[in-house]
């Protein structure tokens, strides 16, 4: 029970945050590591040769668009490596 207690709170404060996405513009992608916190309306992060914040509508291609916070990263494990630590973390406190 507290495991999921903890869970919804964790899920609640990623949601209210808004989403994150890397910014940068033209320049080595792997070298991208400003993040910005995504305007109202903007539901997506995109990579090309830049990286931002994008609406869902108006992602096309060649635009590679992605959900999640971080997800438009230059190393793709990324988020989902801090994800599982998280969790893990989580599930070691509560059990």
């Amino acid at each position: 029970m507290k495991l999921l207690g903890a869970l919804i709170l964790v899920l609640s404060l990623s949601a209210a945050c808004g989403l994150k996405c890397y910014v940068c513009a033209f320049s080595d992608p792997h070298s991208c590591t400003d993040a910005l916190t995504c305007p109202a309306g903007m539901d997506r992060c995109f990579s090309t040769v830049t990286k931002s914040c994008i609406n869902s509508v108006s992602c096309v291609s060649p635009m590679r668009c992605c959900e999640g916070n971080l997800c438009n990263s230059a190393i793709p494990t990324g988020p989902s490596v801090v994800l599982l630590l998280v969790s893990s973390a989580i599930i070691t406190i509560f059990l």
